[in-house]
């Protein structure tokens, strides 16, 4: 999960929001982690049909990273269950990890999913937005799937980019994901139909593709990706790379600055 400076795994970070958004972010912070909560122990099931467009954004990230030293340490921020870690912790036998998520549910997934995989040796496991991670510490390259779009103001969005680059080492790479379009085209009509024909098929029902396109519209800050690439870059990183695009999700790899 992810927000303020939030967090979550990558189907999840699909689904409609329930809060309201009254401008307090606080309020919609706590809303959004509690509904993580609510979600996580049958979060993967749930998304199971969606997990193609997972794993081709897992299978281009190992690309993105592969310059890596042997001994990476990987920031993984809104980390939710832990795919990412699972995925990239059975490529890399020296990588570490550090896994911050605000809900305990969702990190007691992840950890439960480590134990499992017999890499949790590697994995710090941190409950809690990622302004209260130890500023001390510093990584590699860092993961932050589906998270920033929950953030509306623009500002505040640049600033939780900012809070990654910080705790990047000069150099160091952020790969990172969010919904993007231009709404204000007849294009996106189109293709959002296509991604909740997608959804339908993923076993979503029908009540819950309205929530959905509501969500989109006023609690997740759907943008053009030229724009999202551009809070990324005021955030403190060079010019961000589209490196993946799957219906809405766009990926991007960039370095901080």
């Amino acid at each position: 999960m992810r927000l303020p400076t939030p967090c979550r795994t990558l189907a999840f970070r699909l689904c409609p929001l329930s809060g309201r958004n009254n401008g307090n972010s606080a309020m919609r912070s706590d809303e959004i982690k509690a509904i993580f909560d609510q979600q996580a122990s049958g979060y993967d099931e749930r998304w199971e049909k969606t997990a193609p467009i997972r794993d081709a954004l897992h299978f281009l990230l190992t690309a993105v990273f592969a310059g890596l030293p042997d001994d990476a340490r990987i920031l993984c921020v809104g980390v939710g269950t832990g795919e990412e870690i699972a995925y990239l912790a059975t490529r890399f036998p020296q990588w570490t990890f550090a896994a911050v998520e605000p809900s305990g549910a969702m990190v007691k997934v992840c950890r439960e999913k480590a134990e499992r995989g017999g890499f949790s040796s590697r994995c710090q496991f941190h409950e809690g937005y990622l302004d209260t991670l130890d500023r001390r510490e510093t990584f590699d390259a860092a993961t932050c799937f589906l998270v920033s779009q929950f953030i509306l103001d623009e500002d505040a969005r640049s600033d939780f980019f900012r809070s990654i680059a910080a705790r990047l080492r000069p150099g160091g790479i952020l790969a990172s994901s969010d919904l993007a379009s231009d709404i204000a085209t007849p294009e996106y009509e189109a293709l959002l139909n296509t991604w909740l024909s997608m959804m339908l098929t993923a076993g979503i029902p029908t009540p819950g593709l309205e929530q959905m396109r509501a969500a989109y519209a006023k609690d997740v800050a759907v943008l053009p990706p030229a724009k999202v690439a551009s809070i990324i870059r005021r955030g403190g990183f060079d010019q961000p790379v589209l490196f993946y695009q799957a219906g809405l999700i766009h990926g991007w790899f960039s370095k901080r600055a």
